[in-house]
């Protein structure tokens, strides 16, 4: 009864629409109180803080914020689709693959899900309408193309994965590469399999190869940019929290070289990342207080024995755990979901054998459904809103796409060493 007041609790508080660290810090202490008492309590509220952000590689999210937002400064993110559709235009569906691969581009820059899916719907979705894809069908691949940032680093909801599951954070970020490059991949055979039934015609507009060569100079910065903060760490030249500043840095550079960084411009940057951040460390700090909870009354060690104990394949309690994200996924944003099972159910997944970098991706990759599934569906809800698409047939429009996304979670399940590949080669 102890353990199921404080569950409830924290269920009772987001259905009433209470901000997720709120809900997790008011529920933990509440938790903490029953079962240690008040003194206990109060000393967990002062040292909570001071534990949970003092983390050296929690230094990696405001770097990566940092980052992106200077990116977002020097205009780099909105020649990027220009330059791809020069490259994919005499394909059919090229503009659309373009939108894809942009989306990709944008998540080595940004690592944000919703802001590349705003980005690709204001500046693809019009160019794939004029090409003559229906404006359904245009939305559905921005929203869903916007998905691919969670997965290619410098993805924050890796790193968000890795503090709180104590990952390698270099090691988790290497092994989004792979499977990034395969939702990128399927949703690109996606958009041509749905052409086959309803062709669109070529552009008419040709590029000379000078002109080709001249366009990859727009994505010269993003390359340079995407060795330092990934290749460093791969290498094992520097630590993600290292290659991060570099990153922050490099983006700086650029923002100057672009002529756009004026006073105003920097200042923003700064505000917009420190409040990102101070948001992450509200949440991490009551999360903390969540999981002392949970670690006092035994909540993981009981449930990892529970399972142990059954008599089943531990792929059918992967199979029970896959449709549990999916269902939360529906409900809730990811990082709710990261906060609500890692420490509850990771435990459970290593006793089971399997590893906990290969679960993290998994996790994440059933993330990328929840974000253009309805009611939540926050992808098509933004890419509805600056591409004034109806946003029902965004979500009927993102179907096929999110069921060749849950085959290649299926193939990833079968064949784990595709995400464990690259990371294992890793210098450390």
């Amino acid at each position: 009864m102890i353990i199921a007041i404080p569950f409830l609790l924290l269920f009772f508080l987001l259905m009433i629409g209470i901000p997720v660290a709120i809900s997790l810090a008011i529920s933990g202490a509440a938790g903490i109180l029953i079962a240690n008492g008040l003194d206990v309590l109060l000393g967990i509220l002062s040292a909570s803080p001071g534990s949970a952000l003092t983390t050296y590689e929690l230094l990696t999210v405001p770097m990566f914020i940092l980052m992106a937002e200077f990116m977002g400064v020097s205009g780099i993110t909105n020649s990027l689709f220009s330059a791809v559709s020069k490259w994919t235009q005499k394909i059919n569906g090229g503009v659309g693959i373009a939108a894809v691969i942009t989306g990709a581009a944008f998540g080595a820059i940004s690592g944000s899900s919703t802001a590349a899916a705003a980005t690709l719907g204001k500046i693809s979705t019009p160019a794939m309408v004029e090409q003559g894809y229906t404006p359904k069908m245009a939305g559905s691949i921005a929203a869903i193309s916007g998905t691919i940032a969670m997965l290619i680093p410098p993805s924050i909801a890796l790193i968000f994965y890795g503090l709180l599951s104590g990952v390698s954070i270099g090691d988790l970020l290497i092994a989004g590469i792979v499977p990034g490059i395969l939702v990128t991949l399927t949703i690109a055979i996606t958009i041509k399999l749905l052409l086959l039934k309803n062709p669109v015609g070529k552009s008419e507009q040709t590029y000379s190869l000078k002109e080709k060569i001249a366009s990859v100079k727009v994505a010269g910065p993003f390359i340079l940019l995407f060795a330092i903060v990934t290749g460093l760490i791969y290498t094992g030249i520097a630590t993600p929290v290292e290659s991060s500043a570099l990153g922050a840095l490099g983006a700086l550079l650029l923002a100057l070289k672009s002529g756009n960084l004026g006073s105003k411009a920097f200042k923003q940057a700064l505000i917009n990342t420190s409040c990102i951040s101070a948001m992450i460390g509200l949440i991490i700090v009551c999360a903390h207080i969540f999981g002392y909870f949970i670690t006092m009354t035994g909540v993981t060690r009981n449930l990892v024995n529970y399972v142990g104990a059954l008599d089943v394949s531990p792929y059918f309690v992967l199979f029970l755990l896959v449709i549990l994200y999916l269902v939360l996924g529906l409900f809730l944003d990811l990082i709710s979901i990261l906060i609500l099972t890692i420490p509850v159910v990771l435990p459970v997944v290593v006793a089971l054998g399997f590893d906990p970098i290969w679960f993290g991706v998994i996790v994440i990759l059933l993330s990328e459904i929840g974000i253009v599934t309805p009611p939540v569906g926050m992808n098509v809800f933004i890419v509805a809103k600056v591409a004034d698409v109806p946003v029902r047939d965004l979500f009927s429009g993102v179907i096929p796409y999110i069921l060749m996304l849950l085959g290649l979670i299926s193939i990833l399940i079968a064949f784990p060493e595709i995400v464990l590949w690259l990371p294992s080669t890793a210098m450390k």
